[in-house]
């Protein structure tokens, strides 16, 4: 006794056409902070004093959640995620086998600890380069 049930889908034509078609092709030669300030310009309506101030707004805002008292972590909703991995000191070893020169001892010097910036792309932008 299975009931049918009836679907409004809309037919794949009707929601490709509610979506404006974006540029796909691909950029064969890298673009100049100008370049890409006239394009983002064109392409929303803006002027290039609006998209420059929102481009410096969006680095100031990574900024200050890769700081040092920051959140350490900032995502870009779908292409990547920065984070701010903090590396632990390393204290200076004495007599370690050289991996370079089998039978030899060498020494390696302490390193202090550091702050290393690591970023992650997500799975739209990994979908971008195949």
């Amino acid at each position: 006794m299975a009931a049918t049930r009836s679907t409004n889908k809309k037919p794949a034509a009707a929601k490709a056409a509610s979506k404006p078609a974006k540029k796909t092709t691909a950029i064969s030669e890298k673009y100049t902070k100008t370049a890409i300030l006239a394009e983002i310009a064109q392409n929303t309506d803006l002027s290039k004093k609006q998209v420059d101030a929102v481009l410096n707004e969006l680095g100031d805002l990574i900024e200050r959640h890769i700081k040092k008292r920051g959140c350490g972590e900032f995502t870009l909703p779908g292409l990547l995620k920065i984070k701010a991995v903090k590396k632990p000191a390393q204290p200076a070893r004495k007599n370690v086998p050289n991996p370079f020169r089998p039978g030899e001892f060498m020494d390696i010097p302490k390193k202090p600890a550091s702050t290393r910036v690591k970023v992650l792309p997500l799975k739209k932008l990994k979908e971008f380069a195949q």
